[in-house]
């Protein structure tokens, strides 16, 4: 690529000052991985061949109107060179003198005012044409730059540099229209003139760039960029190959959302939920899977921040003209704006997945069981976005098939009017809930009840607090409003209490069981069961009590227990009967009764104790 027929001597200019200085923060303190260079002279290609497409509307006497519209790539990995090519708009001499001589255009000279008046080098100020050239240097040790401008019977030109403190510029007879850019690279970046190398950074960085890049003969950037199109032109196909490229995945996506939004911001989004959440298979925290592009030009890959950490399960492009980027493009300058997208981009999905769930249910409820668990992370921890995610949430419930889920909004349209709470109650199981004590008093009301089965699930709805009007109370708590009961119900439900010593019995449990309970009194909902724990703390359910024993054994109940006791129960009438005939083995019965009714709400810890008073209790029936 050596210069020909110089018509003129060489002429040397100074850089101006601020470039100087420009040149030094670049080079040593503004970018933090070396290889964006290439991004940035691919994109500075890419914004020449644009250029030329809008020009060739209106000027039909164009320079080598035949050249195809293209960037070539040309590593030598022997002389440890690296030359950029593109068939663009070219530069004429003044254009090299204001673009890569000064920083008097574009909006660079108030980049350099905002550089000055902070006193910081590595401050996130907005990239433009010519400062991302520059990034060029941090890789080479002189830099050459071959250019013809586009307008008919043009002169081309030779721009060399060190970067040091000046440039030469030399008329140069026989180029084509375009640019090349060509990097005699430092000994300690002389990986960047291997082949593989650029095909992967250009891979990474600049695949979607509007234009075909040739490394050696080859295209490297085969996939489109499918989200700037009419997503109505776009075949299934096409949509399948794009998100196993951009997800990396082997597998089918369950749901995709293309949308387009102008206004708070231009947005064009392309998101896919993956086939498979890894992460229940124990391969740890995924990383974020949105990355984040400026007119098909990488940005941030697995862009942080652009969503909610509970939306890390998606997979896709955000693509937004209005962004502003620092000098570097490695990171977003304007933190109002991101959470202006972030805003957007959640909203929006949310809204996709509500219509999802209306229009197929079983698809739906598909993606609940992969990805609910990513929902109820968001309800239990952002408040920003809780509300909007309740109508999402998806339940079994008393009145639900096994297997079949319910929504909140199918339990209000159920509930009655006068009904003033949503109930919920944990367990691991469905049947371990219905053979629990706390569903009786409902059952025979004929009220809903939610199960729940995850830890999370009662941070989810104690977090909610309400939905629609309706308090969320969990089944276990203390002084339930229950309605009163029919009198069938209530026929049903009496028995007699002739010969029970209620008072002396309960204040007895009490002295007996100690400080493991906070009181023991009369059940008002218990039908079949002899007793139960209640929670006297609002806020701490027992599946609540249940996680943090699992971190924590000597863990309490943060406000106490208290045991209900049925007195029409068998077990009960037994009981005060026994106390007054043998204490000591009455002691022990009430004692595996706690036991029990701890085990029923899933809060035993060590069931060594009441094992052993089984084996007793068991060898004073056998004996007897």
């Amino acid at each position: 690529m050596a210069a020909e027929n110089a018509v003129n001597q060489n002429e040397t200019l100074e850089f101006q000052a601020e470039v100087k200085q420009l040149l030094d923060i670049v080079i040593n303190s503004l970018y933090t991985d070396r290889e964006i260079f290439l991004r940035e002279l691919i994109s500075n290609a890419a914004d020449a061949l644009e250029k030329l497409r809008y020009r060739s509307i209106t000027d039909k006497d164009m320079l080598d109107p035949g050249l195809p519209y293209e960037i070539t790539i040309e590593p030598n990995d022997q002389d440890k060179t690296l030359t950029i090519k593109d068939t663009g708009v070219g530069m004429t001499r003044d254009e090299l003198v204001e673009n890569l001589g000064t920083i008097a255009h574009s909006g660079s000279k108030a980049f350099f005012q905002h550089l000055v008046e902070s006193d910081r080098k590595d401050l996130n100020l907005i990239g433009q044409f010519g400062v991302g050239f520059y990034s060029a240097f941090m890789v080479a040790k002189k830099v050459r730059v071959l250019t013809r401008s586009c307008r008919a019977g043009s002169q081309g030109y030779e721009w060399v540099s060190d970067g040091v403190g000046s440039f030469t510029i030399t008329p140069v007879d026989g180029l084509s229209r375009g640019t090349s850019i060509m990097l005699e690279l430092k000994d300690d970046a002389a990986e960047f003139s291997s082949k593989d190398n650029i095909k992967r950074i250009v891979q990474r960085y600049s695949n979607f760039v509007p234009f075909p890049i040739m490394l050696e003969g080859e295209k490297v950037n085969t996939v489109q960029a499918i989200w700037t199109r009419n997503k109505n032109e776009i075949k299934e196909e096409e949509y399948a190959e794009f998100y196993k490229f951009i997800a990396n995945a082997f597998d089918d996506a369950l749901f995709r959302l293309h949308f387009t939004a102008d206004a708070p911001v231009a947005i064009n989004a392309l998101l896919f939920v993956p086939g498979e959440n890894l992460e229940r298979f124990g391969f740890g925290k995924m990383e974020p899977g949105v990355s984040l592009y400026c007119r098909k030009v990488l940005i941030q890959q697995k862009a942080e921040g652009l969503l909610p950490e509970w939306l890390r399960f998606l997979k896709g492009v955000v693509d937004s003209e209005d962004i502003p980027i620092n000098i570097s493009r490695e990171t977003m300058q304007d933190s109002a704006l991101v959470a202006k997208l972030r805003k957007v981009i959640t909203g929006r999905f949310l809204k996709f997945l509500g219509e999802r769930a209306k229009e197929n249910t079983e698809k739906y409820n598909e993606f609940w069981n992969k990805f609910g668990i990513f929902l109820k992370e968001g309800a239990a921890s952002d408040f920003t976005y809780n509300k909007d995610i309740a109508p999402l949430l998806r339940f079994e419930s008393s009145k639900s098939e096994p297997g079949k889920y319910i929504s909140l909004d199918d339990y209000v349209e159920r509930a009655p009017e006068n009904q003033k709470n949503i109930y919920y109650i944990n367990g691991p199981s469905r049947e371990l809930i219905e053979a629990g004590p706390y569903l009786e008093a409902f059952r025979i009301r004929d009220i809903e009840v939610i199960y729940t089965h995850e830890p999370v699930d009662d941070f989810v709805l104690t977090n909610l607090a309400e939905y629609k009007g309706k308090k969320l109370v969990s089944a276990d708590q203390a002084d339930l409003e229950l309605p009163e009961l029919d009198q069938e119900a209530a026929n049903q439900e009496e028995q007699t209490l002739e010969g029970l010593d209620l008072r002396n019995l309960t204040a007895w449990l009490k002295q007996t069981l100690g400080d493991r309970v906070e009181e023991v009194r009369e059940s008002k909902r218990l039908v079949d069961s002899p007793a139960m724990i209640i929670n006297l703390n609002g806020f701490m359910t027992s599946s609540m009590q249940r996680v943090m024993q699992a971190v924590n054994k000597d863990f309490g109940s943060m406000g106490g227990k208290a045991l209900e006791i049925n007195p029409r129960h068998k077990i009960i009438i037994g009981l005060d009967l026994l106390r007054q005939k043998d204490e000591e083995f009455a002691r022990l019965a009430a004692e595996q009764i706690y036991d029990n009714a701890l085990a029923a709400a899933g809060l035993v810890v060590d069931p060594r104790a009441m094992v052993d008073r089984m084996y007793r209790i068991l060898e004073r029936a056998i004996n007897e």
